[in-house]
């Protein structure tokens, strides 16, 4: 079964393949031999432990980091009684010191394998974290899945900037497929926070004509902030927690964390925040997350909370509560997670008596947000969005056993 089309969201540009104008110098562009449509990249990052040891070993040494990059064609049929016989897909990345250090032309080479050819089920961390990064891509992995009589494809590129695919017809035969997907891990600079390139396309028809794009497809897509490699620098940390989590169901249990992942991304991205600009952390009932360098506090934090409000009215089964924090300091990686005071003190507050007594004491409301009086002083009291100042209430977090006190803030999400 031919996987799903391209979502209109996913194209990023739609383009009639020609053949080369000199074909046809009576006029300026050559005849129309097919049509393509190109999704937009999803590039997302690996972490080095998901990894092999050769690459793990030159991460540590250089900083390098490491993505994956998923790719999405779908290519017409030519007019008339012509057939495409080869299909070639390739990227050239403007940096060319980003390199595609592997180059897959199906699932099997990235770890993918599908059961009952139904569900995609992938074989290692590396794998899941591609099945994780392509879960809105309606379709896109199911392009990789191997289908019985498929074309023999070449991929090509490895360790260069310029890299591809390219689909052969067998003898006599014609190119089956109208919708194509490849990946590739491609290597970054530590001082890269975006990579660009360009995508093209040629194909070969069975009457012997070659045809191309009048101009490749350009594109640009964040990889989220570079590495610290041991800096301290300064974060916006953000942590949250369902309520009444342990008294449910297994099955249960296992919707809600999946809800909630949906609900911290929606989020996020309502916040101008991509995926691939952070790792969060799953924590069972919870989750946290170290925002990216260089946001604008005043922007991210309103719409952050907007999104969190929206995205759980509008969960798609039983109703999910939760109780939210957001904390401001240095911060570093460490061996197991982030190391610093703003991951514990954002906890401190999440867990805190004024937090927990507050979404106790409005049933109505889906979450509870609390945040330190630094961020209120320096953001939430001059922030032109809600939630304003006057929609937070004064606490203290005073944990003696733990050696902490702050004196926090806390906002009420409004009522269903």
């Amino acid at each position: 079964m031919e996987p799903v089309a391209l979502g209109a969201e996913w194209v990023i540009a739609e383009r009639v393949i020609r053949e080369p104008s000199g074909r046809d110098p009576g006029n300026g562009a050559g005849a129309r031999l097919s049509r393509v449509r190109c999704g937009r990249p999803l590039i997302y990052p690996v972490p080095v432990g998901d990894l092999p040891a050769h690459l793990r070993r030159r991460a540590a040494a250089t900083g390098t980091r490491y993505a994956g990059m998923l790719l999405a064609f779908d290519l017409e049929e030519p007019p008339g009684r012509s057939r495409i016989t080869m299909a070639r897909f390739s990227v050239a990345m403007s940096d060319s010191r980003v390199v595609a250090v592997d180059v897959h032309a199906d699932g099997d080479a990235l770890g993918l394998f599908w059961e009952d050819r139904r569900q995609v089920a992938p074989s290692s961390d590396f794998a899941s974290r591609t099945v994780e990064a392509a879960r809105d891509r309606r379709g896109w992995l199911d392009r990789l899945m191997r289908r019985r009589g498929a074309p023999r494809v070449f991929a090509s590129g490895l360790l260069a900037p310029h890299f591809g695919w390219t689909y052969h017809a067998g003898r006599g035969e014609r190119l089956a497929s109208r919708s194509y997907g490849m990946h590739a891990l491609l290597e970054i600079p530590p001082d890269l926070a975006e990579v660009s390139g360009t995508l093209d396309v040629q194909i070969r028809t069975d009457a012997g004509f070659d045809g191309v794009l009048g101009d490749a497809v350009p594109f640009a897509e964040r990889t989220g902030a570079p590495p610290m490699n041991g800096r301290r620098t300064v974060r916006l940390c953000m942590a949250a927690d369902v309520v009444g989590y342990s008294a449910r169901r297994t099955d249960q249990t296992r919707r809600v964390q999946r809800e909630l992942v949906d609900v911290l991304r929606g989020a996020r991205e309502t916040a101008g925040i991509a995926e691939s600009e952070v790792e969060p952390q799953p924590q069972g009932d919870g989750q946290f997350t170290v925002l990216p360098l260089g946001i604008d506090e005043a922007v991210v934090i309103p719409r952050l909370v907007g999104g969190l409000a929206r995205g759980l009215r509008t969960v798609p089964s039983e109703r999910i509560r939760v109780r939210v924090a957001l904390h401001r300091g240095l911060v570093e990686p460490g061996a197991n997670g982030w190391v610093g005071v703003a991951p514990i003190a954002v906890h401190r507050i999440l867990d805190s008596r004024p937090l927990h007594d507050a979404i106790r004491d409005h049933p109505a409301a889906d979450f509870v947000l609390g945040v330190p009086d630094v961020l209120y002083r320096d953001v939430i009291a001059h922030s032109a969005e809600p939630p304003g100042a006057g929609d937070f209430s004064p606490a203290v977090v005073d944990l003696p056993d733990k050696d902490f006190l702050e004196h926090c803030w806390v906002h009420v999400g409004a009522p269903r």
